[in-house]
C-alpha cells in the first residue's frame, strides 16, 4: 500500500490489485470505493467488482448492492466464454446462492468440488448449501473440513454446526460445541437453538439441559412447559429403550430444582407412574 497508490493512474492493474488487497484484509469499504465506478471489460474485472459489491452489501445489509453482485456473477457465469470454466461455475454458484436457490448452487459446486478439497471458502459455501437443502450429513463433513480459525469462530459457523450435529443425531456433539463457546455473548441464542432443535428431533435429554440453562439466564420467559415436556420425552425414550434411566433421573432432578409449582411435579410423576 506504500507503492500501489501512486501508480493508480498509470497502470489499470493497480486498481484491481488494491481492491484484492483490501478485500483480503477486510477493508471492504475501501475496496468498494475503488471499484464502484469501474466499468468492467473482462471476466476478471467483473468478478472482482461482483465480490466487492457482495461483501459491501453483506456488511451494510444492502439488498441493492447484493442484487448488483448477483447480476454481475450471472453475467460472467452465463457467458459463452466462461460458462464451462471453474471461475464461471463459481460465479453461477454465487449467483444462485444470493437468489437462495441452493439446489442450483450444489449443481455448480459439485461440478468443481474435486478442485477444492483443501479450500476453506469452498467448504464453507458447500456446507451451507447442503445444510440449506437438508443434507446435514454432507454439510457436517464440509463444516468439519474448515481449518480457518476465523471462520470457525463466527456465529454463523457455530450455529450451523450445532444444528447439523443435532439433525445428524449427535446432540452431545452440539452440546459440547456450546460448552466450548459458553462465555460468548450469544449463549442465549445458542441455547434456544439447541433446546428447540433437540426437542423437535427427540433428543429430549439435551433439550432439558438447554432449557434449564435458559431459565437461569432469562427471567422474562417461562420455560416450565418446555422443561416438563422434555422430561416426559426422556421418559418415553427410556420406555422405548433409547435412553438411559440415569438420564431420566437427572432430567427429573433438573425439573424439581426449577421454580415450578407443586402441581407441575404432581402431574409429571403421576404421568410417569
Amino acid at each position: 500500500m506504500q507503492f500501489l497508490p501512486p501508480l493508480l493512474e498509470l497502470f489499470p492493474e493497480t486498481r484491481l490489485n488494491m481492491v484484492i488487497y483490501n478485500l483480503k484484509n477486510d477493508s471492504v469499504e475501501e475496496a468498494f470505493n475503488l471499484v464502484k465506478d469501474l466499468e468492467p471489460t473482462n471476466p476478471r474485472e467483473y468478478i472482482i467488482k461482483a465480490v466487492s459489491y457482495l461483501m459491501y452489501g453483506q456488511k451494510k445489509d444492502s439488498k441493492e448492492h447484493l442484487k448488483t453482485a448477483q447480476q454481475l456473477f450471472q453475467l460472467v457465469g452465463a457467458s459463452a466464454t466462461e460458462c464451462d470454466t471453474i471461475p464461471g461455475r463459481q460465479c453461477m454458484a454465487s449467483c444462485f446462492f444470493l437468489l437462495k436457490q441452493f439446489d442450483d448452487v450444489l449443481v455448480y459446486l459439485n461440478s468443481i468440488k474435486s478442485y477444492f478439497q483443501t479450500d476453506d471458502d469452498f467448504h464453507w459455501n458447500y456446507a451451507l448449501a447442503n445444510a440449506a437443502t437438508g443434507d446435514y450429513k454432507e454439510a457436517e463433513g464440509s463444516f468439519l473440513a474448515i481449518r480457518n480459525e476465523k471462520y470457525k469462530s463466527e456465529e454463523t459457523y457455530i450455529k450451523w454446526l450445532i444444528r447439523t450435529y443435532i439433525m445428524n443425531g449427535k446432540p452431545k456433539n452440539a452440546w459440547d460445541v456450546y460448552i466450548s463457546t459458553e462465555t460468548s455473548t450469544d449463549s442465549y441464542n445458542l441455547l434456544q437453538l439447541i433446546g428447540n432443535d433437540s426437542y423437535k428431533m427427540g433428543h429430549f435429554y439435551y433439550a432439558i439441559k438447554a432449557f434449564e440453562a435458559l431459565e437461569k439466564i432469562d427471567s422474562e420467559n417461562d420455560y416450565e412447559d418446555a422443561l416438563r415436556g422434555s422430561v416426559l420425552g426422556v421418559f418415553q425414550m427410556v420406555v422405548a429403550g433409547k435412553e438411559s434411566v440415569e438420564h431420566l433421573i437427572e432430567a427429573a432432578a433438573i425439573l424439581k430444582s426449577t421454580e415450578s409449582s407443586p402441581q407441575v411435579h404432581s402431574d409429571l410423576f403421576r404421568t410417569t407412574e
